[in-house]
């Protein structure tokens, strides 16, 4: 047995990965988290926000692909994008490689987040901050929003989950939030977000936010991938009023990837298709949950994954 440093991230109170570290690559605080990157063998470089893992440099890609590409598939010819988050770049990196992308707005809160990437992790992003079709904002997404009317194509939701009552992300899962990124997309427009670990055991994130979503648009479909690096099945999710993704057949989807020469790395026509078809347990989770996150009760999730609402009162 090899002994040296381990970085331990408590995945729930019952639950815990253990990895061991070869080398502490950079740590420090932005205004809004505490960062932390070391490498591994296994994985490469891997990055931690506020003591969570978010991705690693070999797997990260299987993440973002299946976060961005079956929204973008859905939409004929996706021409404008706005992304929620997504500090690390590899989200607008995944967008930009559609050729029908004429604009990809990135907005996230944390300009001091999207400096280091820039500098620290060239891996995720390669270049796409820098792309002429790219406008970066570091402001709140949700008040750029309000105040800005411009209307997308596609809108890819990029958070980490509201867990805790302080957080702030809570008002960025709520009715009147989807409401607004449905006011700013497009006739036809799509909408995909990432919403949490599937572990219906005690970790019971999913089925909310689908509900909230539900409440919004016509057509919300879950879907699922399974990302190495976190050692879990992790849900998505893609809404829209005028684009049921399920109705879409495998040709049409490998047609579109063709046309766009997507040299994709995991994602197939027909894996994108069975990402969709869900098993019975996890159907009937979506279906008996009642609980509608809004702006007045906005939902959190304590660390066992119980799902709560109480009002927001910024720190």
């Amino acid at each position: 047995m090899e002994y040296g440093m381990y970085f331990l991230e408590q995945v729930t109170p019952y639950e815990a990965i253990s990895r061991r570290m070869e080398k502490v690559l950079a740590s420090g605080r932005t205004r809004f988290q505490d960062y932390f990157i070391f490498q591994t063998q296994a994985f490469g470089k891997v990055l931690v926000l506020d003591k969570d893992v978010q991705s690693a440099e070999r797997d990260e890609y299987i993440y973002h692909e299946t976060l961005v590409h079956p929204a973008m598939l859905s939409h004929p010819a996706p021409e404008s994008v706005f992304i929620v988050g997504g500090g690390e770049g590899a989200t607008l990196r995944e967008v930009l490689r559609h050729p029908t992308v004429k604009r990809a707005v990135m907005c996230d809160i944390d300009d001091q987040l999207v400096e280091m990437a820039r500098e620290l992790l060239p891996e995720w992003h390669q270049g796409a901050f820098d792309d002429p079709r790219a406008q970066v904002i570091t402001e709140d997404a949700r008040g750029w929003l309000e105040s800005h009317p411009d209307t997308y194509d596609v809108i890819i939701v990029d958070l980490n989950d509201p867990v805790g009552e302080d957080n702030p992300a809570r008002m960025l899962f709520t009715v009147e939030f989807y409401e607004l990124l449905k006011r700013r997309l497009n006739p036809g427009g799509v909408m995909a977000m990432q919403a949490g670990m599937i572990l219906l055991t005690h970790h019971k994130v999913h089925p909310v936010i689908h509900r909230t979503v539900r409440e919004v648009f016509r057509y919300t479909r879950s879907y699922r991938n399974y990302i190495p690096e976190f050692f879990l099945n992790f849900g998505f999710i893609l809404a829209s009023d005028g684009v049921d993704p399920v109705a879409f057949s495998e040709g049409i989807l490998e047609t579109r990837i063709l046309e766009r020469r997507l040299n994709l790395r995991h994602l197939t026509a027909p894996f994108i298709e069975a990402m969709f078809v869900l098993p019975k347990d996890l159907q009937e989770a979506i279906q008996a949950e009642r609980m509608v996150s809004t702006d007045a009760l906005p939902m959190y999730f304590t660390d066992e994954g119980e799902a709560r609402q109480a009002p927001y009162r910024p720190q």
